[in-house]
This record gives C-alpha cells, structure tokens and sequence, in this order.
C-alpha cells in the first residue's frame, strides 16, 4: 500500500517509483465542505488538478486504462422515467457540486483520451451503501439506517440533503459489487464504450430498505413520512453486463446483513 496526494504530481510519480502501475481506478474527489472552508474555487481546482495529473501519470507509466467515478447525479434533470441509459443527454446546467464536477470530468476525459491516446473509461456509479461509505450520506438514508440498527440506537437522519419518505426509491447497490463491477471494468480485456453505468438495474426503496434491515436486526423500527411515489428511474446495467458480465450478488437484506455484521465488527463507518 502506498498513500499520495494526487493534487501533488510528485507524490503520484513516487508512487510509480516503488510500485508497477499497470491500471487506475480513480475514485477522488475534493468538495468545499470536505477542505474544512468554503473554498470552492480551491475545492474544484484541486479535483480538476487531480484527475489531470492521474492522466499525466497514467501515460508516463504505460497504463492500458484509466477508470474515472462518476455519478447517477449526472441524470438529474433528465426528464426520463424508466431506466436511465448511458446515451441520455445530460442537462449542462448546476444542480449540485458533485454531479458538476463529474459532468466536467466526462467531458476532459473523452478530450484527453481523444489527444493522449489514453483510454478513459467512466464510470457513472449508483447510489452505494456499505463499510467505508459516507455516513451520513447526504443524499440517501441507508447507512444511516444501517448504522442505527449495528448499534441499536435511534436513526440521526440530520445529515441528509432532504427529508426521506418511505416511497423514496433509487437505484441502490451494495459496495461490494460496486468495488467488483469497477474492477471488471479496468480488467476486461476490451470495452466497447466509454462510458458505463455501475448499479444493481433496479430500485430500491427507503421500505425495502427498512425491512431488510429489520430481518436481520428484529427489534429495529424507524417509520419515514410518506407520499406519493416518484416514478421510478434506475440504471440501465445493459452494457456493463454484457461487457464485463457483471450482476449483483448482494440483494437488499444481504447486503444489510454483511454491512451491519462489518459495523458490529468495529467498522465506525
């Protein structure tokens, strides 16, 4: 293991010093809030810094391809029910930092690996859930939840973006098929696209979510408000299936199962 900062270009090329770097998963990201200060110009330079300098290393070391996070928040604004598929237009204006920020990366991306001759995969990623995940995440109450019930106390809901209803449904995947779906997209021998969608292909709502946890912790009872429910949108898993041959392995309760054993286990997040 080796740990560098990747808005220091120095610190990437010693890390290519002590190890052969043969592939990059590049899942960073640099937010105001996480800089401890509002700096935003600071935070999006940095993240932009970022990602230029893994490209920059990525072809001084010969790597055969660069996988970059990006986010189902890229959909936002897509007036699409149904499943959301990676040719969809995207909407060009802000609705969120993080969905910005990805949006401009894409788009450096299919430039750099146009003119640098590097393959740039993307990876538009789900709502993901499990050990070493945002907790809170801002934007869905699952490990919250899963949290509450690990340590048997009362959910903290305080940290999400919105309040969550019962009916609220996303497309949610565990972290150890989002971990396993992005390995397969950097080993797969040849990729037909640049760009893929990384999710379970189904939604998932805060009910589900609820009771899954519940099979496994009984005693545990949380009821959201409710309302009407938004028609359901998801991934469309499509290209990544038959590209890689990926599919989820964890279901619902599963996957609630494994991540409140890991947070019992001493996992705090």
């Amino acid at each position: 293991m080796a740990q560098g900062d990747i808005a220091d270009l120095e610190s990437l090329r010693a890390v290519g010093r002590r190890h052969a770097i043969t592939g990059i998963v590049h899942l960073a990201i640099t937010l105001p809030w996480e800089a401890g200060n509002d700096d935003a110009i600071g935070a999006a330079g940095r993240t932009l810094d970022g990602f230029l300098n893994i490209v920059r290393v990525a072809r001084e070391w010969g790597v055969r391809r660069v996988v970059v996070a990006s986010t189902v928040g890229v959909y936002s604004g897509v007036d699409v029910d149904g499943a959301l598929s990676e040719d969809l237009p995207l909407p060009m204006r802000h609705f969120h930092v993080i969905p910005t920020l990805k949006k401009i990366t894409e788009l450096l991306a299919g430039q750099l690996a146009a003119e640098a001759g590097i393959e740039i995969v993307t990876a538009r990623i789900s709502g993901t859930w499990g050990p070493g995940g945002h907790l809170p995440d801002p934007f869905f109450p699952a490990p919250s939840l899963a949290y509450a019930a690990a340590h048997r106390i009362t959910p903290d809901l305080s940290g999400l973006a919105h309040q969550p209803y019962a009916e609220d449904a996303l497309d949610l995947c565990y972290v150890k098929d989002t971990g396993r779906a992005l390995a397969l997209l950097q080993l797969a021998p040849g990729l037909r696209f640049a760009t893929y969608n990384v999710g379970s292909g189904r939604t998932t709502s805060n009910t589900e979510v609820i009771a899954a946890i519940a099979s496994v912790e009984p005693g545990f009872h949380v009821a959201l408000p409710s309302r009407d429910a938004a028609a359901p949108r998801w991934l469309d898993t499509t290209r990544l299936r038959e590209d890689t041959g990926f599919s989820p392995e964890y279901d619902t309760a599963a996957a609630a199962a494994d991540y409140i054993a890991c947070l019992r286990a001493g996992n705090e997040r």
